[in-house]
């Protein structure tokens, strides 16, 4: 049996608390107070393991002077790590009861740093406005809803420059992945238009509760320009939906429909026809859009 060692709390410097981490004993009883069963649908795998949270906090790179991002932060096993590295927290939750429950348990158990947790209780693809001007994301993203989330969150919120985000490992691989690669797709292809992105670690399962049956990875977010173009965002991803719509198609036929003449349209944009999709970058699909619509 694993032992629970409870430590006594201490403080290094402003707004920094060390031993209020929660751990699966935690977790099981705030889930009972609340008559929660944690939900598959959802994705709700809560991480019990405080090394593993610290050092996801770490990757982050955050601390007393940023204010993060939190999607989904469940029982808060996230948030507290972040609150402990001195960071004020913005968190997106859309379960009502465990929205309730977040600030009740920061305010026990880390008591200096309840005034730095702010609690949004709402749909992450659904919010349009946020407080406190985040500038980082830090996230534990259920895989059904991964990509569109980061996608979003990315195109409404600019000021958000860098993130760091726990998904499905295969997600993880897609979302990192360069032109070329066996995993590259849309996923690839529509971050690449906001940020670059690398995988920075693996999780392994046996450090949530409930257990998955799946490893997590790390991706590491970096704002940058979008490629110069005169296509819109809508425009380019267009382009991108059609041109992996069939994955062992040429480019000059996924575009059919989309253009008078696809093979014309891709000499211009300075790309071989006989491409296939999985080969471009950002910055081809973006040249394909601006001949496709202009």
């Amino acid at each position: 049996m694993r032992h629970c060692i409870k430590t006594p709390l201490i403080f290094l410097g402003i707004g920094k608390t060390v031993g209020a981490l929660l751990g699966a004993r935690d977790l099981r009883e705030l889930a009972a107070g609340i008559d929660l069963r944690p939900s598959k649908q959802r994705g709700q795998n809560f991480v019990h393991d405080a090394n593993t949270v610290r050092r996801i906090v770490a990757a982050a790179g955050v601390g007393d002077a940023d204010t993060v991002l939190e999607i989904g932060p469940g029982l808060g096993s996230l948030t507290m790590g972040l609150l402990e590295a001195g960071a004020s927290v913005v968190a997106i939750e859309v379960d009502q009861a465990l929205a309730t429950l977040l600030p009740q348990t920061v305010a026990r158990r880390m008591p200096d740093a309840a005034s730095r947790l702010s609690v949004i209780t709402a749909d992450a693809l659904q919010v349009r406005e946020l407080p406190n001007s985040p500038s980082a994301m830090v996230a534990n993203l259920p895989y059904n809803i991964s990509v569109p989330v980061i996608l979003h969150i990315l195109g409404q919120f600019p000021g958000i420059r860098s993130g760091l985000v726990m998904v499905q490992a295969e997600v993880a691989d897609r979302l990192a992945a360069p032109p070329g690669s066996r995993v590259y797709g849309i996923p690839s292809a529509k971050l690449a238009w906001y940020a670059s992105a690398r995988r920075v670690g693996s999780v392994p399962p046996n450090v949530f509760w409930p257990v998955p049956r799946v490893e997590s990875g790390l991706v590491e977010i970096i704002r940058r320009d979008p490629p110069a173009t005169s296509a819109t965002k809508e425009q380019v991803f267009t382009v991108v939906d059609r041109a992996f719509s069939a994955r062992r198609k040429m480019l000059r036929s996924n575009l059919a429909g989309l253009a008078d003449s696809p093979a014309a349209v891709l000499q211009a944009a300075g790309v071989d026809p006989a491409a296939r999709g999985e080969t471009l970058g950002i910055t081809d699909f973006s040249a394909i859009a601006e001949e496709v619509f202009s």
